[in-house]
């Protein structure tokens, strides 16, 4: 009996290796809104609705996080 670790296919492959990266597409200040739900899968007003609830929520908090993001997030 041998002890063999399963190896992962092509399609769980291609779905773990996404990159967030700022989108050219979906942009209205950066970009970054867009690209993460690209990478999450989601509807990019559903990203954008989080981070103004965490800036309202959150005492100022998604902004500093936005701009943080902004400066270290590639673009596409």
């Amino acid at each position: 009996m041998t002890d063999e670790i399963p190896t992962a296919n092509a399609s769980n492959t291609e779905t773990s290796n996404r990159k967030f990266r700022r989108s050219r597409d979906e942009r209205m200040i950066a970009g970054l809104c867009g690209g993460a739900a690209k990478a999450l899968g989601v509807d990019p007003t559903l990203v954008r609705v989080g981070l103004i609830a965490a800036t309202l929520f959150g005492f100022g908090s998604g902004i500093l996080l936005y701009l943080a993001c902004w400066l270290v997030v590639p673009e596409e």
